[in-house]
């Protein structure tokens, strides 16, 4: 192989690796015993989410399968959060002061587990709802233990499509292996066994050190995306809410992902990296337009697993990557400084 061979070679073997990473993308396998949702409490925690909230319970209310209850914490809103849920026939369990050492999320989440009445526990994210009939999906999906799902991301507006890259590299990373933080199922002991949410009180990224809490006690860990069964839509306030929400812990989350898995993204990263700049310094030369063109294809590919990021997102992917590298450099610069979330003052992990 000649010199001038050597980095178009290795630029398509880090790209490559792309596809190996895409394999972990698959939907949830279905069990024939699942649990019944009447044993099942669904648990919110809530923070300024009127506008979240009617579209998570309504569908709820649409499923063929019930849960139990529902039980929505209100974490200190000052919005029409509670009203909201009540109108809804939630139950709503007005939040205790927030004690030193715990963070809004995990201390809304713990008292909720405490107060429900179901022996399986759903937490879900208020910007998250179900799509039809994929509470029943999701039952029969499951197969014990602590269970995920990582929604299928909805993009409304053009600022939305800067998320790609930190959807993708937080879904990678954490498929297979981790929790996502939007979604939890467990039952009721294995959530007791482990402490639940105290153990991870003062976390930002409560699902990632819970996965590892789970897996220390012997407690099946298992994750899928959710395409067709669970939805979301991140950080609707604006950019501004975006750049807020990606940076308070984004990088310690790449710090809790595995080794192995955490370097096959930064090879394929690089793969990506290369094959833009290389395109730019060789002045569209036919052979690097062609690795361009196969790398946007694999990213729009791979962004249609884990949300509806359009086709000129991923033609135009060096944006939302740079975007992305940027971000991620001011978070990792960030760690352990205060951060603004919410109304609240908090420590990015």
């Amino acid at each position: 192989m000649g010199p001038a061979l050597i980095l178009p070679a290795v630029t398509i073997g880090l790209v490559a690796t792309g596809f190996w990473l895409g394999r972990r993308l698959r939907p949830p396998g279905q069990f024939s015993s699942a649990p019944q949702s009447s044993r099942l409490t669904v648990i919110i925690p809530a923070r300024n989410e009127e506008h979240n909230l009617p579209r998570l319970l309504e569908s709820l209310a649409e499923q063929s399968l019930r849960p139990c209850e529902i039980i929505v914490v209100d974490d200190g809103s000052t919005d029409r959060s509670a009203e909201v849920a009540r109108e809804h026939g939630a139950r709503v369990l007005v939040s205790a002061p927030l004690p030193e050492g715990w963070r809004g999320k995990t201390w809304a989440c713990h008292q909720g587990a405490q107060a429900a009445q179901g022996d399986l526990l759903l937490f879900l994210d208020a910007d998250t709802w179900f799509e039809p009939e994929g509470l029943a999906r999701a039952l029969a999906a499951y197969p014990g233990g602590a269970f995920s799902l990582a929604p299928f991301h909805a993009i409304q507006r053009p600022y939305e499509e800067l998320s790609l890259f930190f959807n993708l590299v937080m879904t990678l990373g954490a498929a297979c292996e981790a929790l996502f933080g939007q979604m939890l199922l467990v039952d009721r002991e294995s959530y007791r066994r482990v402490g639940g949410h105290a153990r991870v009180k003062g976390r930002i990224l409560e699902n990632f050190w819970l996965a590892e809490t789970f897996r220390e006690a012997g407690i099946p860990v298992t994750s899928a995306v959710g395409r067709g069964i669970l939805t979301f839509r991140m950080y609707p306030g604006g950019f501004r809410e975006l750049v807020q929400g990606w940076s308070k812990g984004f990088a310690s989350g790449a710090s809790q992902t595995r080794g192995t898995t955490l370097a096959w993204i930064i090879a394929w990263l690089t793969g990506l990296t290369t094959a833009a700049l290389a395109c730019v310094l060789s002045a569209g030369q036919p052979f690097w337009l062609a690795i361009y063109a196969c790398c946007a294809g694999q990213v729009a590919w791979l962004g249609r697993q884990v949300g509806a990021f359009r086709l000129v997102t991923a033609l135009l992917y060096p944006l939302p990557l740079a975007f992305f590298f940027v971000l991620f450099a001011l978070a990792a610069f960030r760690r352990g400084r205060t951060v603004s979330w919410k109304g609240r003052t908090i420590h990015a992990d």
